[in-house]
């Protein structure tokens, strides 16, 4: 856990830097007993500036230890996003001894004044479980001769070709392409052309594969975030699609892609490699904030935290598939579940539960009768909370922050964050409320909403209020920590 040193709002569960700016997660890789996370950093600021590639470590993917900066700046360029592999086979040639770990990162080299910037690929390597990094001598590796917007490298090995696959973001396009050795890279294809959403810059592609729930088939993922753009509301979000890959092309199944959460704050998210095959999970984590105020919000010293680990599932629904997300099962261990009352029905009023804890764990089902809405209040204080609005007659969740507390960096923070939801007969949440965030899971990952506060106490009572009917509460609990909460 982190010490709340640098103020009020500082996070207990999700992984902020000690000190200054951090933005997309980077490099994620489990090795050796560890997980690893990258991620661009700016060292000497609370505002985006030169990056960096800030690091931590993690064994259990809640408790992180940062670690000295991996990757700095040279004449090359910046170190813009990307991710690492294990080379196991020594595909590189080195680590003639045991396997080490590889960086693919992106150079960003600012333009002259009136030219265009240059963004390349390159390489880095370690050999000593991360801690100390050394670039190779022959980089970049991968260059482009027309794309101005060329970056964010997801690479993964493909066993069908024995050849690593990256995946990159072209402008508004994601380019495909593949190589032996992480070193001589050869153009595939491309993808995205007229599907997707396209109000944005294409940033940080993630290409996966998972099993479809309750059956044997198996299909591709592919995450696109989309850069903001001051026209749209919603600033930056992340897009995925469902498809095949073959090696060398992508083809979605459908003719659009789907939104990976419905809140405001969760962008550039990608899964980590090298997770065991006895583990067998398809783990993500994204940066929870926004382009459109990230360089504003109102924390002190420090500037953005990671959403929490979340495990990837797909699931088929009437021949759409669907992918789900929820916490890592690892973030059990640091709550203690204390049921609540096994069935409640409301009526037309409210009640409310005393939490007073830094950081919650809630989990419940709500089963409509024929109220028109039902609210669900985190009580920050007195003056201070954050609502998550049931509207059945719009079949509609909304979370509405505009009195959570501090909103003023912002007139985008105080818009509301909705997802629509076809059938709200029954509906189940898990709501992780930490020291400036909620994360809000619905009927079992299938929606996520992910959102930033910045109030004065995190949660201090939990009310229901039910409008025009009734509701009946069941199956629910609320986690409480288990550590000290000076932590």
């Amino acid at each position: 856990m982190k010490t709340n040193a640098l103020g009020k709002h500082r996070p207990h569960l999700h992984f902020a830097p000690q000190n200054n700016w951090m933005n997309d997660p980077n490099g994620l890789v489990f090795f050796d007993g560890e997980y690893h996370l990258f991620y661009q950093y700016h060292p000497y600021s609370t505002i985006w500036g030169p990056m960096h590639w800030g690091h931590a470590v993690s064994k259990d993917l809640i408790e992180w230890e940062e670690l000295d900066i991996a990757l700095y700046p040279d004449k090359v360029g910046m170190i813009f996003s990307g991710s690492a592999v294990v080379d196991w086979e020594n595909t590189t040639g080195f680590f003639p001894n045991e396997p080490g770990l590889v960086a693919i990162f992106t150079y960003h080299l600012d333009g002259k004044e009136g030219e265009e910037p240059n963004q390349t690929q390159a390489i880095a390597y370690s050999s000593d479980r991360g801690r100390t990094w050394k670039k190779y001598e022959g980089n970049p590796v991968l260059a482009s001769e027309s794309k101005i917007d060329f970056r964010d490298p997801k690479v993964f090995w493909y066993e069908q070709t024995n050849k690593w696959i990256m995946v990159l973001a072209t402008g508004q396009t994601i380019s495909f392409y593949s190589s032996p050795n992480l070193i001589d890279w050869e153009f595939e294809s491309e993808f995205g052309e007229g599907i997707g959403l396209h109000h944005g810059v294409w940033e940080c592609p993630d290409l996966f594969q998972l099993k479809v729930s309750e059956s044997n088939e198996k299909k591709w993922v592919l995450f696109v975030s989309v850069g903001d753009n001051p026209d749209f509301e919603t600033g930056s979000q992340t897009q995925y699609f469902i498809g095949e890959f073959d090696g060398q092309t992508f083809a979605s199944d459908q003719d659009s892609s789907c939104l990976l959460d419905f809140g405001k704050d969760n962008y550039a998210g990608v899964s980590f490699s090298d997770i065991p095959e006895k583990d067998g999970r398809r783990i993500y984590l994204g940066w929870m904030s926004n382009w459109r105020y990230a360089n504003e919000v109102p924390t002190n010293g420090w500037r953005s935290q990671m959403t929490l680990p979340r495990e990837l599932s797909l699931q088929e629904i009437e021949g759409e598939y669907y992918v789900y997300q929820l916490p890592v099962k690892e973030l059990e261990s640091y709550f203690l579940n204390v049921a609540l009352d096994e069935e409640m029905i409301y009526a037309n009023g409210t009640r409310t539960f005393q939490i007073g804890k830094s950081y919650v764990n809630c989990s419940l089902s709500i089963e409509r009768q024929d109220a028109a809405q039902l609210e669900i209040v985190l009580n920050h204080s007195n003056d201070q909370f954050t609502k998550i609005e049931i509207d059945y007659n719009n079949k509609e969740v909304r979370l509405v922050r505009k009195d959570s507390g501090i909103i003023d960096f912002s007139t985008n923070f105080i818009s509301d964050q909705k997802v629509k939801i076809d059938n709200m007969t029954k509906l189940n949440f898990r709501i992780i409320i930490d020291s400036s965030s909620i994360e809000l899971f619905i009927n079992e990952g299938q929606y996520a909403l992910t959102s930033l506060v910045y109030p004065d106490h995190p949660c201090e009572s939990l009310s229901f209020n039910s409008m025009d009917g009734e509701v009946k509460l069941h199956n629910w609990y609320i986690g409480k920590p288990i550590q000290s909460e000076s932590k």
